[in-house]
């Protein structure tokens, strides 16, 4: 093979939309050192002269081996929405020998992504690709550094929780504490604890509805709450009694869940793990108040779920701080 350069070259097998998804991401990745060589249409002999993002498309007369060596590729991507009397494989076999990494498109967005894509992914993906492993000793770390956690950030915040209360009860009439139930993990329900930041009434007469922005029925003290995520610091409690994690997917209400799982594939899944005071697609997301949000929502919990360490909690929770500090993304 060539010598290969410090930038690395990489070809997309594929010229439909699955095979434009990947080039767009990796086309906004500037950072990367990465610069993408053109495509490879398996359907087409030639290509014709036709070009992607001003980059060439080939045909499969080409020939894969030949387009490698002429562009120096160090990898390949598979970006075929039909692999069936597509997909060169004698020539990936002996490239991937060879030492050229051959990867999966819906793997390639994910990771340049930091969310799966349920438009295009298909269920085999979900069944053969890296990831979603939970070892034993990954899973008892992360409940023991949430109790740890959650005893401290209990006592630690118990004077400023005390204040809240204060505020909470001048502020306006009903319960400081208010509680609600979620579905947690394997799909049972529990009792979600937050300081009061709506009207006692806020549902009456209309059923569980989501937030929306500057949502009329948050109270003046419920509002600065909801800024800085004060109101979430009683479901320490929560982590402690074990029916939250300090990371994870949040938790939703049994009304939206019923709901969600009819209109969004995989949605159940999210629910294969405790639920977290905050998570990946909180620090990713905006705040979500329709099914559209609760669906991308879920692809960024799937990314989670495929990624879930001890190491990606920690980015997380540090993630998680700097929109506390400065008060973004809340209703």
């Amino acid at each position: 093979m060539p010598k290969r350069t410090d930038i690395q070259s990489v070809l997309i097998i594929g010229a439909g939309d699955l095979a434009v998804a990947v080039a767009s991401q990796l086309l906004k990745r500037s950072d990367l050192n990465v610069r993408l060589a053109g495509f490879i249409d398996t359907a087409r002999a030639d290509g014709s002269g036709r070009t992607l993002f001003g980059l060439p498309v080939f045909g499969s007369e080409d020939g894969l081996e030949s387009l490698v060596q002429q562009y120096q590729a160090t990898q390949i991507i598979v970006a075929l929405e039909d692999r069936r009397n597509a997909l060169p494989t004698r020539d990936l076999v002996r490239l991937r020998v060879q030492g050229i990494r051959v990867e999966d498109a819906h793997s390639t967005i994910s990771a340049l992504s930091g969310r799966v894509w349920l438009e295009t992914v298909k269920p085999s993906w979900f069944v053969f690709t890296d990831g979603f492993a939970r070892s034993t000793v990954t899973l008892i770390l992360k409940r023991a550094i949430d109790l740890a956690s959650g005893i401290v950030g209990l006592a630690i915040s118990a004077p400023l929780m005390l204040l809240v209360a204060i505020a909470i009860r001048l502020d306006s009439k009903g319960p400081i504490i208010f509680r609600q139930t979620r579905v947690g993990l394997r799909g049972k329900c529990f009792e979600l604890l937050k300081f009061r930041s709506m009207r006692v009434d806020a549902e009456d007469g209309t059923g569980a509805r989501w937030a929306i922005a500057n949502d009329p029925r948050v109270t003046r003290v419920g509002r600065f709450l909801r800024k800085y995520r004060l109101d979430e610091l009683p479901q320490f409690v929560n982590v402690i009694k074990g029916e939250m994690s300090l990371v994870g997917p949040r938790p939703e209400r049994p009304e939206f869940v019923d709901k969600l799982r009819q209109q969004i594939c995989y949605y159940d899944e999210r629910h294969s793990v405790r639920p977290g005071v905050t998570g990946w697609a909180q620090v990713q997301y905006e705040y979500g108040s329709s099914v559209e949000d609760a669906f991308r929502k879920l692809e960024y919990d799937l990314f989670y779920l495929k990624n879930m360490s001890v190491f990606f909690d920690c980015a997380i929770i540090l993630m998680t701080a700097r929109i506390v500090l400065t008060g973004s993304g809340a209703r």
